[in-house]
């Protein structure tokens, strides 16, 4: 059990038979004497991915989640789904649908993250804040065009398609924020 007063941001708790995430958190006190505080919740509903807003008082006790985050490494890709492997028991995960699409264009083989596994199933992939990719395919370098900083696009070796600075050619690693999907700097 998790007293509400004890939630912090990042802390996961059950809620309507769910896993939630608190994302954010406030506290509110009583302006009558013997009044709760009021402990005021932002959080994502983990299997479904919505944010909602929910106010306890300080005293409530919610329930555990059977939620835990290990290492994991990716291991694969086939198809429309990526093979993800638990790193402590080794055992191997078959990740398809929307958690695969929205991590996939940063997935290079061997890549170290951290899975979100709840009743003995992966619903969270958290990514490192950055990843090293290859530019496969560019426009050419134009060289004194204009006096203001200029972006074209890159195709990485995951098939993911991002704007880069004009002077990067093809064939260079580059460091892309997991978090915003943009260029940071070369690798």
């Amino acid at each position: 059990m998790i007293l509400a007063s004890d939630l912090k941001r990042g802390v996961v708790f059950q809620l309507d038979n769910a896993p939630c995430s608190v994302i954010d958190i406030s506290l509110q006190s009583p302006t009558a004497r013997g009044g709760n505080t009021l402990v005021k919740t932002k959080y994502r509903n983990l299997l479904t991915s919505q944010v909602l807003t929910k106010s306890f008082k300080s005293g409530d006790k919610l329930d555990d989640a059977d939620f835990a985050r290990r290492k994991g490494q990716f291991l694969y890709a086939t198809g429309d789904e990526g093979v993800f492997m638990d790193m402590e028991s080794y055992e191997q995960f078959e990740i398809t649908g929307d958690l695969y699409e929205g991590v996939r264009g940063y997935l290079t083989d061997g890549l170290d993250l951290v899975l979100g596994v709840y009743n003995e199933m992966v619903i969270t992939i958290e990514l490192p804040l950055t990843v090293e990719l290859l530019v496969t395919e560019t426009a050419p370098a134009i060289k004194n065009a204009t006096a203001t900083a200029q972006t074209k696009e890159a195709i990485l070796e995951t098939g993911m398609a991002i704007q880069v600075p004009g002077y990067l050619e093809s064939d260079e690693r580059i460091k892309v924020d997991t978090r915003e999907g943009r260029f940071i700097s070369r690798a």
